[in-house]
């Protein structure tokens, strides 16, 4: 293939983009196409393109200041029963739940009732031994991902028979090495997650997603999130699929599910303060970020503030592939989503 000066410089940017920096040989061309697509006119088509990309269903909503919130869905909602997609869906926020638990752990601690200072020997003594470092681990480095403890999902073929309780999950992780000692590091690891929800829930004297509820859904009047399938109708779910599975993951239970909206409303809240009492959002900000995304077998999710839009932005994508491509492509879409936003904005 011939290409062009400027087709070339291109395709470095995308290299660049999306994380591959050994070889433009192993740079996707669908991801090239969906870089250099002009942009359609609405946001509404560029989900309807991303559908032809090869994503089964996509739910956006955007939340702009000084506008009525939107709603789009392009795609499926059950691919099996042609359902088409729903733009209020339930579906499944994976890792964006780190959000409501850095905050849950902020009015903890402005309770008085946890300490950002305490380590996991102080809160868990019995892994004293069984975690290095347990000792120097704070409460503040495992919200930070700074603990060097390993990540129990990147355990050999965790996805294909995830652990379902909190002691098997540990269990993936004791004795073993530190990644690096507490502090001198980051390292996203789900284990730090794993053990801030125990501590929370031994602290409470039971499950912390009452506490959730209680201090962030009910103020911000979230009726549609929920701390697990089991407390929802799952036809409600959006489907979801992963390439070379030939199964709907749906039923699969991996933690919080909710709407695009709720979603969107949350992290609105987080961003202009209006979550927080007097006093929480100082140790908030101290501890952790006001955006995320996340990814379990079948389920892609993003929610984002973007302060130059005033506008929040939540993405869900319901398909995923074990080399990733489909969360690289997703990214490219969210920009281009963006893009059409600020071009809307004028």
């Amino acid at each position: 293939m011939n290409l062009t000066k400027k087709q070339k410089t291109l395709i470095i940017r995308i290299a660049l983009a999306v994380g591959t920096i050994t070889s433009l040989f192993f740079v996707p061309w669908l991801l090239v196409k969906a870089w250099i697509l002009p942009l359609p006119n609405t946001v509404q088509e560029q989900l309807d393109e991303a559908i032809g990309h090869g994503f089964d269903g996509m739910i956006v909503y955007v939340d702009q200041a000084g506008q009525p919130p939107q709603y789009y869905a392009s795609g499926w909602h059950n691919r099996e029963t042609k359902i088409p997609a729903k733009p209020k869906a339930l579906f499944k926020i994976a890792s964006i739940s780190k959000l409501y638990d850095a905050v849950a752990v902020t009015k903890l601690v402005s309770d008085g009732r946890l300490s950002l200072d305490k380590t996991i020997a102080d809160y868990l003594p019995e892994l004293v031994g069984r975690i290095e470092n347990a000792e120097n681990i704070t409460l503040r480095l495992m919200i930070q991902h700074r603990s060097g403890i390993p990540n129990f999902t990147d355990s050999y073929n965790f996805w294909a028979e995830p652990t379902k309780t909190y002691e098997e999950s540990l269990a993936l992780i004791l004795d073993k090495p530190a990644n690096f000692k507490p502090g001198e590091d980051y390292e996203y690891c789900n284990t730090n997650y794993l053990l801030i929800n125990k501590i929370m829930d031994d602290v409470l004297g039971y499950p912390n997603f009452q506490f959730i509820k209680e201090r962030i859904l009910i103020p911000l009047q979230l009726n549609h999130t929920y701390g697990s399938l089991s407390e929802v109708n799952i036809d409600d779910v959006m489907s979801g699929y992963h390439v070379g599975h030939p199964f709907d993951l749906k039923t699969d239970n991996h933690g919080m599910v909710a709407t695009a909206e709720d979603v969107g409303t949350f992290v609105r809240a987080l961003n202009d303060g209006s979550l927080f009492k007097e006093g929480e959002q100082e140790i908030y900000t101290s501890i952790y970020k006001y955006e995320h995304a996340g990814w379990v077998p079948g389920y892609q999710s993003f929610a984002t503030y973007y302060k130059d839009l005033n506008a929040v932005v939540v993405a869900f994508y319901s398909t995923t592939d074990a080399k990733l491509y489909n969360w690289n492509l997703s990214e490219i879409i969210n920009n281009r989503i963006v893009k059409l936003l600020k071009r809307q904005k004028g």
